[in-house]
């Protein structure tokens, strides 16, 4: 089995975000049961999080380092949530992903492997 960060991407800083608050309340109840169903499944490996609307991104290039305000400076959609999951391989990780139910107000999620260090 091979570990997997699941990073939800939404809209949280535009002043229309999506998904709207309604929607996010809407959804509250599917997206804890579809995280509860990975657990159930023993693929859980560490349990979503909520992160802050702001943070910091830093850049350097060749005149000067450059830090900015916002997880995305120049974009609108910015993390929602991440977690860890496991599973045998993409195709299982982006099957397990494809669950969110959040995904039908346009957030998006995205799924990378775990890459083992180098010894």
């Amino acid at each position: 089995m091979q570990e997997f960060l699941l990073v939800i991407h939404r809209d949280l800083t535009s002043a229309n975000p999506q998904p709207s608050p309604e929607q996010m309340k809407e959804a509250l109840k599917p997206y804890q049961d579809w995280v509860a169903g990975i657990a159930a499944q023993d693929k859980l490996v560490a349990p979503p999080k909520r992160w802050d609307v702001d943070g910091r991104v830093i850049r350097h290039d060749k005149k000067k380092e450059q830090i900015a305000s916002g997880p995305y400076a120049e974009g609108k959609e910015s993390i929602g949530g991440l977690f860890l999951i496991r599973a045998k391989d993409y195709d299982e990780a982006v099957e397990l992903a494809k669950g969110c139910p959040i995904i039908q107000y346009g957030a998006i999620v995205e799924v990378r492997m775990a890459i083992p260090p180098v010894a």
